[in-house]
């Protein structure tokens, strides 16, 4: 084949996964719809196709098409297929196994209540927006406003269901995050004698805190319907409040997944709020924040290109990551003197904010 017809088919290629990226993304949510990382687990760590037809309550007609789903999850690292060992039916060849990917999906600190809102269809189909969205003047609904004719908070304030399935799903994401945050990192709350979670839902982040270091008094500011749906069972104290307003008085202010939510003028009302609520520095005054830094940390290929599609997706709400440079001009604009950035969680970052 001549050197520029390859050339074409190579684009081609590159054009295709572009397009078909999305099909990865439905294929994984139909794993947790079918709970086939929780069969496999069930299993023993691996389960055969029928095994997984089986608890999913395919029908027998549909398992040649359950195993073209199988085909396409291991394909993309979702799960992985192995000879089935002696023993097992001659018809059943493969043996389909957990990989680091698939173990996200089950267990104590699982992350399918996250995968789960960040694949439904209001937040999903918000995307179409973007191109009329792009044409449209400042100021402007955002996407999700466009296409569901009111914010994101307000539905999550109208809509009980989809208030659960927002507030578990960062729940489930701030578990995850903060076990390693507290076990390995724990020295970001050193000195602190009290700490406030601004926005921090049903407590997830306060808990694992105060669970590592009980001497810390914790407090959650959320909205009042949060705080109406929290635990009451628990040492963490919730107050119902709204953080552009005003921030209770801490030593500490922990914001994790917030300031990306908002634009640089809200995130400068915030941190003056949260500036007011803190001793200055040589008190041990400070915030800490947990928010993508673009550009920090490795240079590895996919973590760069997670940062800025996770930035292009949190423009559905308005919201933005940032870089250091933006990070630095909001945070001095608030009246902050110094910080750092601690670039030890992924694609994201704990930063600390000195007065």
């Amino acid at each position: 084949m001549a050197l520029a017809g390859q050339a074409l088919l190579d684009a081609q290629l590159d054009l295709w996964q572009n397009i078909f990226a999305y099909v990865k993304s439905m294929a994984l949510k139909s794993a947790i719809d079918l709970r086939i990382a929780e069969t496999i687990q069930h299993h023993g760590g691996g389960a055969t196709l029928a095994q997984i037809a089986t608890r999913a309550m395919v029908p027998p007609a549909k398992i040649p098409c359950l195993s073209r789903l199988m085909r396409v999850l291991t394909a993309t690292g979702v799960f992985n297929a192995q000879q089935a060992p002696p023993g097992i039916s001659s018809c059943e060849q493969l043996l389909y196994t957990l990989t680091p990917m698939s173990r996200l999906l089950v267990g104590s600190r699982n992350q399918v209540p996250i995968t789960t809102m960040l694949l439904q269809s209001t937040l999903v189909s918000s995307l179409f927006e973007l191109g009329g969205w792009l044409r449209r003047e400042l100021p402007e609904p955002c996407m999700f406003q466009l296409r569901n004719d009111r914010t994101l908070w307000e539905l999550a304030d109208s809509d009980p269901a989809f208030n659960a399935l927002f507030n578990n799903g960062m729940n489930s994401d701030t578990e995850l995050i903060m076990d390693i945050v507290v076990n390995e990192f724990g020295e970001v709350f050193h000195g602190a004698d009290s700490l406030i979670d601004v926005a921090g839902g049903h407590g997830g982040a306060a808990h694992a805190i105060v669970k590592a270091f009980p001497h810390l008094k914790c407090s959650v500011l959320e909205l009042g319907h949060v705080v109406a749906d929290a635990p009451n069972d628990t040492s963490v104290h919730y107050i119902a409040g709204d953080m552009f307003e005003t921030v209770p008085p801490a030593s500490m202010i922990f914001l994790k997944w917030v300031l990306h939510d908002w634009g640089d003028e809200e995130c400068v009302k915030i941190l003056k709020n949260c500036k007011k609520a803190i001793p200055p520095r040589d008190e041990g005054g400070k915030l800490v924040i947990i928010d993508i830094v673009i550009g920090a940390g490795q240079s590895e290929k996919k973590r760069r290109e997670m940062q800025v599609v996770f930035d292009l997706f949190i423009m559905f709400i308005n919201g933005t990551e940032r870089d250091e440079n933006q990070w630095k001009k909001i945070f001095f604009e608030a009246g902050f003197h110094d910080y750092k950035i601690t670039p030890v969680l992924g694609v994201r970052s704990i930063i600390e904010v000195y007065p």
